[in-house]
């Protein structure tokens, strides 16, 4: 049969790190690299950016100039979502 467990035990075993091996010290909680994040990104629109511009200037494929404007206007709003969190004051 088993186990029946109180209110409380339930709500402690829910908590968060219950499952963790280091809940009881040592290291601290995962937290989100937005920095790292914001850094990639970064560099995704430079380097797609200015490859899209080199493709159109010089007459290379203009697919490729496409998808390389695409992908840097993802990488321009990945930026604006990671300083809008960084702004808010999430950790990271």
């Amino acid at each position: 049969m088993p186990r029946r467990y109180t209110a409380e035990e339930r709500e402690a075993r829910a908590r968060p790190g219950y499952h963790d091996l280091t809940a009881g010290g040592g290291l601290p909680p995962a937290r989100s690299a937005l920095t790292l994040r914001l850094v990639l990104a970064t560099f995704g629109l430079v380097v797609c950016g200015v490859a899209s511009a080199l493709f159109v200037v010089f007459g290379g494929p203009d697919v490729l100039a496409a998808i390389l404007a695409f992908l840097a206007a993802v990488a321009l709003v990945d930026i604006i979502v990671v300083a809008r969190r960084k702004l808010r004051g999430e950790p990271g």
